[in-house]
């Protein structure tokens, strides 16, 4: 093959840690690790931030515009075709001056859970984000799960989805004694990181941490923005805000249990950084969670919280099977790499292109 130019939207990499933020960066940093074919333009209204390799074949091309609705659907696509791409990537939305273009699909927990989203957001993805996938030469998602529920609802990309999986946050790594009192923080404690959305259902973690027996010396540490979802953060839980990675994988390291309530995801990003960190995770059944959890977390099917708090009891209780469950998460962790998201990307645009 020809060497070709893609153009991604790079636009999240380099702001506060989401999601979004972790998949770009890890993407580019693997793609600059693996032998390859392509040339890659990565297009940001921003300068091209630290984390950021130097690598001659990712030019980063700081394209300014502070419309993002306008630099999305006009300035990007024409900007990247006066280039001389072959393809664009972008994520959820692909405007349709893009001639040839690859869209990342998280997940389509808006139309699996429309009510987890503000009547505006829910109404802007509905909108856009099946168009801009039938639009797509290629769609990536995160899991086969994902994947899945993508068909149910769009039959119609039943030939052009691809599953590529993700992995933690380049600055996720395990602390060796790590020293929380800094931050506050009392051991032993329960944690859970994210932004509370109502999808995330934080809310069953807190009720199920007010019943654990009194006997139990364990608080919950709640980290990430609170968005708008306003359940009060009270009792035996309290929220620390946004933490740098640094301080995130002090907690992952220092905290006897991780919890992952979440509704739906679809990968679920947090399972493999407690992984990383050593930290024991209880997770809910909630989308792609069990698929990324394997062997190496405790898997809840119920949304009760008498439930989860017995599970959560049973557990510190054991501390040989926390242990296990340890072992087995650096096992699982392992599996998950940038290199082959970036591996599996390109075939991606190789289908596209042919």
């Amino acid at each position: 093959m020809n060497e070709s130019i893609i153009a991604l939207d790079v636009r999240t990499v380099g702001n506060r840690k989401t999601g979004d933020t972790t998949y770009w960066t890890g993407l580019i940093h693997g793609l600059s690790h693996i032998g390859s074919d392509f040339r890659y333009l990565l297009y940001s209204n921003a300068p091209k931030p630290a984390e950021i390799p130097e690598h001659e074949r990712l030019r980063w091309i700081e394209l300014p515009g502070r419309n993002q609705r306008w630099w999305s659907i006009v300035s990007f696509p024409l900007a990247a075709r006066k280039a001389g791409a072959s393809l664009v990537h972008t994520q959820y939305n692909l405007s349709p001056l893009a001639k040839a273009g690859v869209t990342t699909i998280h997940d389509i927990s808006f139309l699996i859970g429309p009510e987890w989203f503000k009547p505006r957001d829910r109404f802007l993805l509905r909108r856009f984000v099946p168009a801009s996938a039938r639009r797509a030469k290629r769609v990536i998602t995160v899991s086969e799960t994902s994947k899945r529920d993508m068909l149910k609802f769009m039959p119609v990309l039943e030939n052009k989805i691809s599953v590529t999986l993700e992995a933690c946050g380049l600055g996720i790594h395990r602390v060796e004694n790590p020293d929380v009192a800094r931050l506050g923080i009392d051991r032993p404690f329960l944690l859970t990181v994210g932004t509370r959305w109502p999808r995330k259902n934080m809310k069953l973690a807190l009720e199920a941490v007010e019943l654990l027996s009194q006997s139990l010396p364990h608080r919950l540490a709640v980290t990430g923005h609170p968005a708008w979802d306003n359940e009060a953060v009270q009792g035996r839980s309290f929220a620390t805000g946004y933490l740098s990675d640094g301080d995130l994988c002090s907690l992952y390291s220092a905290a006897d249990l991780y919890l992952a309530p979440s509704r739906y995801e679809g990968f679920g990003l947090t399972l493999p950084e407690a992984f990383t960190c050593g930290c024991p995770v209880l997770c809910s059944s909630g989308g792609a969670l069990p698929e990324v959890a394997g062997d190496a977390a405790e898997i809840e099917t119920t949304w009760d919280p008498a439930h989860w708090a017995r599970t959560i009891e049973a557990l510190i209780a054991d501390s040989s099977k926390l242990q296990a469950m340890r072992q087995k998460g650096f096992d699982r962790a392992r599996k998950f790499t940038w290199e082959n998201t970036a591996r599996q990307t390109e075939e991606a645009y190789r289908e596209a292109l042919r």
